[in-house]
């Protein structure tokens, strides 16, 4: 299974290694979100939360799917710009003037990425025109729910309230924490760009993805580029161009961003941190047993980025729910996902802490 870019007549002048405040920024509010994606984070993450005050704590959970259960290309809006050949700003400020020329459609398909309402890498209905799609997406929101319904109620009948909403909690974010953060992060970023851009002038498009990551291939006979992970999808870069945006607070998520009509982009994490040791013999033949299914493995990826109802799954993997509730029974019994209840929805959710101790190998696959 891989993401695969098309770069078929792309320039090696459309190809362009950059730093995005915006991007980092979006990393950072999800590693405060899912501490458990990022173990070497730990400490950062309790200091920013402690010095929370209660009102922006309060609006980082009102919109958290945005950041929590999928990275949104919101924080990427370089990339849905006509042309698919922006950069993203130098600054915060120059990024979030960027988000401000997105359409409302773009804004709010976006937005409720979390959804699964729409196909990503396909062109689909407008939500914002089509009375099914709406509906669909508020449904998929309330099993995730009342706080994610009530936004996305607000999201699809007043767009533009939600845009200045969400830029304005962003900026506030950047005096709270993140500023301070990027001050000290940004100076490693660029250093990783500048070797990445001399690779790519030097020795060509192949060494400098090598360089990103082992999980990227550039295929130059068939021209196209190979990311591998536990999803599927496609898409080209055109007449537009490709972006390499590095991050650091984003290990171990290798983020692809392959929206149909926007530019591709690999969001790629820099430096790759020892996790701690396997657990017992016992337990790591038990759990391994669970994994080796192909279809469990899907499972684990979808359930460690968000909790997931067994209906949803089973949609998602064309399955029927009593197939998908056996899979789920044989990971449950490994140890390796948690269940809760809320309201009528029964959520299944991967137990990151224990993936961690199984070893970074897997840890990355499924999260890549």
């Amino acid at each position: 299974m891989s993401v695969d870019i098309d770069i078929a007549g792309l320039r090696p002048d459309r190809v362009a290694v950059v730093l995005s405040p915006l991007a980092e920024l979006g990393m950072a509010l999800h590693a405060l979100a899912e501490p458990g994606h990022h173990p070497r984070l730990q400490g950062w993450a309790t200091s920013v939360t402690a010095g929370l005050d209660s009102h922006l704590a309060d609006r980082m959970c009102e919109a958290d799917f945005l950041w929590r259960t999928t990275f949104s290309d919101l924080f990427i809006p370089c990339a849905g710009i006509p042309g698919r050949s922006t950069l993203p700003g130098a600054t915060l400020a120059e990024e979030l003037d960027l988000l401000d020329k997105l359409t409302d459609e773009q804004f709010v398909d976006a937005a409720l990425e979390f959804t699964c309402a729409l196909p990503y890498y396909a062109h689909g209905p407008a939500t914002l025109a089509d009375p099914d799609v709406r509906q669909r997406a508020l449904e998929l929101a309330a099993s995730r729910g009342p706080q994610q319904v009530r936004f996305t109620e607000r999201l699809l009948n007043d767009p533009p309230r939600i845009r200045a909403w969400l830029r304005q909690f962003l900026e506030d974010c950047d005096q709270a924490f993140f500023a301070q953060t990027w001050s000290r992060l940004g100076h490693q970023l660029a250093a990783d760009a500048r070797h990445k851009t001399d690779l790519l002038r030097r020795r060509g498009l192949g060494e400098a993805l090598a360089s990103v990551s082992p999980a990227v291939t550039l295929h130059e006979a068939a021209a196209r580029i190979s990311v591998d992970k536990l999803a599927s999808g496609h898409t080209a870069t055109g007449d537009g161009g490709l972006l390499l945006i590095p991050t650091s607070l984003g290990w171990p998520h290798q983020s692809v961003l392959y929206r149909y009509g926007w530019q591709p982009v690999l969001h790629y994490p820099v430096g790759s941190p020892e996790l701690a040791a396997p657990p017992s013999v016992e337990q790591l033949t038990l759990r391994m047993t669970a994994l080796s299914h192909p279809v469990r493995m899907r499972i684990c990826r979808h359930l460690a980025r968000s909790a997931y109802t067994t209906s949803e799954l089973a949609q998602l993997h064309g399955m029927t729910a009593p197939e998908i509730s056996r899979h789920l029974s044989v990971l449950k019994k490994a140890g390796l996902i948690t269940t809760r209840r809320r309201g009528r929805y029964v959520l299944h959710q991967l137990d990151v802490t224990v993936v961690a101790r199984l070893g970074s190998d897997f840890l990355e696959g499924i999260l890549r």
